[in-house]
C-alpha cells in the first residue's frame, strides 16, 4: 500500500520560510499546495522552490482556498496566536512554526489549549537537536557512560526569545524531558527588549528537576563564551554531568565527552546543517500524522513545558524568589520584566 501523501501550505518568505518550503518540497510524503507572504517580490522568488503552487497575501485565504493538511508557518513572534487560530479555523491536521513559540506564558498556554481543545498536533522548530552531535551526546548519557547525571547545562550568547528556547529544550532533552518543579532566574539590560525577539539582554537560571538533575542555563551577553566556534549563532554549548564523566555538543562545533571507559577525552564531529538536519524534522511530521504513537521530537507539548520553565525564570527575576512549576497565568512576564528593569 502506498503511503499517504499530505498537503501543506506555508506562510512565511523569509530565509526559515524558504527552508521549510523547500525541504516539504523534497520530500515525497508532501505536496506543497500553497505558499503566503507580505512581500510579492519574495513570494514570487520562493514559488520555484516547490514547483510553483498557488500564491496568496493572506495565510488565512490560503488556507480556505487549498484545505492543507499542515498548515507551517515561519512568521515573527508576535502574530503567533493569530496564525494558530487561522489553522485551526482552516481545519488542519497540524500546525508546524518556529520558536518562541509564543512572547508570553498566558499566549504559550492559550495556544497550547487550543490545540488540545481541537484535536490538531503541533510542532516547533527545535530542530537541532536532529545533528548527529546531538544525537551521539543523548546516546552517550541514555546508556550510563557518565554514571547518574546531576547536573544539565546550557549558554548561549544569544537572547532569551531568540536562542534561549533552544537551549532549554535540549537541556530538557538530554534530562530525558523530565518535569520541572521549580526555577529561579536573574536578570539584566533592556537594549533588547526592542527586538522582534523582546528579551532582556542577559538570563541566568537554575531549574530543579523531578528526577533530582539540576538545571543551570546563560543565556544572553553575559553568558560563556564558546571560543570554539566563530558563528555567532552557533556559539552554544549544551551538556551534562555526571558521577562519572561528561558529555556535550556544542551548534557549531561537534561533541565531546569524559565518560567511565573512555581513558580521557573523546569527541566527534558535527554542526547544524538544514541539508542534513532539516529532511528528518520534516518527515517526522508525516511519520506522527500517520501513526499518533510515533510523537514527533519537536512537539508543542514538549515545547511549552520548556517555555514555561523560562517564563518562570522571568518571573523569579521579577519576584526575586524561586517559582513553583507549573506557572498559573499572571501579567505578561516580558513587559513586566522590561518595567522593572527600566525602574533600577
Amino acid at each position: 500500500m502506498a503511503e499517504r501523501k499530505y498537503s501543506v501550505a506555508i506562510q512565511g518568505t523569509g530565509k526559515r520560510g524558504r527552508v521549510h518550503i523547500e525541504y516539504f518540497h523534497r520530500d515525497e510524503r508532501f505536496q506543497v499546495v500553497g505558499i503566503s507572504g507580505r512581500d510579492p517580490a519574495r513570494l514570487v522568488a520562493a514559488a520555484p522552490l516547490a514547483a510553483n503552487p498557488a500564491t496568496f497575501s493572506d495565510p488565512a485565504e490560503m488556507l480556505r482556498a487549498t484545505k492543507p493538511d499542515i498548515f507551517c508557518f515561519c512568521t515573527p513572534p508576535s502574530v503567533r496566536l493569530g496564525m494558530i487560530r487561522a489553522g485551526i479555523d482552516g481545519g488542519v491536521k497540524l500546525i508546524a512554526y518556529e520558536k518562541p513559540m509564543a512572547t508570553s506564558f498566558n499566549e504559550a498556554l492559550e495556544i497550547t489549549e487550543l490545540c488540545r481543545k481541537a484535536g490538531v498536533k503541533t510542532v516547533v522548530s527545535h530542530q537541532i537537536k536532529y545533528g548527529e552531535h546531538f544525537q551521539k551526546v543523548r546516546e552517550i548519557i541514555a546508556s550510563g557512560a557518565i554514571g547518574r547525571v546531576h547536573t544539565v547545562y546550557g549558554t548561549t550568547l544569544g537572547w532569551l526569545l531568540q536562542m534561549g528556547t533552544h537551549v532549554m529544550d535540549y537541556v530538557r532533552y538530554f534530562n530525558g524531558e523530565a518535569e520541572a518543579e521549580w526555577a529561579f532566574g536573574q536578570a539584566s539590560g533592556t537594549e533588547k527588549f526592542a527586538d522582534s525577539h523582546p528579551s532582556p539582554d542577559f538570563v541566568l537560571g537554575e531549574v530543579q528537576f523531578s528526577n533530582g538533575v539540576r538545571g543551570i542555563l546563560e543565556i544572553g551577553n553575559l553568558a560563556s563564551d564558546v571560543p570554539e566556534v566563530e558563528y555567532f549563532w552557533h556559539k552554544v554549548r549544551i551538556g551534562a554531568q555526571g558521577t562519572e564523566g561528561f558529555a556535550e555538543a556544542l551548534i557549531g562545533g561537534g561533541w565531546r565527552a569524559v565518560t567511565r571507559d573512555s581513558s580521557g577525552p573523546i569527541s566527534g564531529p558535527g554542526k547544524w546543517d538544514a541539508q542534513h538536519d532539516q529532511p528528518p524534522y520534516i518527515r517526522d511530521m508525516a511519520l506522527w500524522l500517520d501513526d499518533p504513537a510515533r510523537v514527533h521530537p519537536c512537539n508543542g507539548e514538549s515545547a511549552f513545558k520548556g517555555f514555561e520553565i523560562l517564563m518562570a525564570m522571568v518571573r523569579s527575576a521579577i519576584d526575586r524568589q524561586k517559582i513553583p512549576l507549573p506557572l498559573a497565568p499572571a501579567e505578561n512576564e516580558i513587559t513586566h520584566l522590561e518595567r522593572v528593569l527600566r525602574a533600577e
